[in-house]
C-alpha cells in the first residue's frame, strides 16, 4: 500500500531538496523513450517475443547512438556486415569515458 511505499522509500522522493544536480522530474527519461513509446504507437508493437526482442535491440542502439553523437543508420550496417562476415562486432561503447 502506499503508506508502507512512503514509510520505506520516503527520503527518496524528496531526495532532489537536499541534493544539488537532481532533477525533481523525469522528464529526461520520459524524453530519452519517446520515440520509443511513439513508434510502438504507429506500428502497433510486435505479436511474438522473438520480435519484441528485436525491438529493444534496435532502440538500444538507436538510443544509444543517439546520446554519443553517432549515426545508427551507420552503425546498424556495420553491424550487420560484420556478422556475415564472421567479423567482430562494432562496440557501443563510448570511445572516451
Amino acid at each position: 500500500n502506499m503508506a508502507n511505499r512512503f514509510r520505506r522509500h520516503g527520503k527518496a522522493y524528496f531526495e532532489f531538496i537536499t541534493t544539488p544536480g537532481i532533477d525533481p522530474t523525469n522528464n529526461l527519461a520520459e524524453q530519452a523513450i519517446r520515440f520509443i513509446v511513439i513508434d510502438r504507437h504507429v506500428t502497433q508493437g510486435t505479436r511474438s517475443i522473438k520480435g519484441r526482442k528485436n525491438n529493444e535491440r534496435l532502440w538500444t542502439v538507436i538510443a544509444t547512438c543517439q546520446l554519443q553523437g553517432r549515426s545508427a543508420f551507420n552503425f546498424i550496417p556495420e553491424s550487420v556486415k560484420a556478422y556475415f562476415r564472421d567479423g567482430p562486432a562494432p562496440s557501443l561503447l563510448p570511445t572516451s569515458v
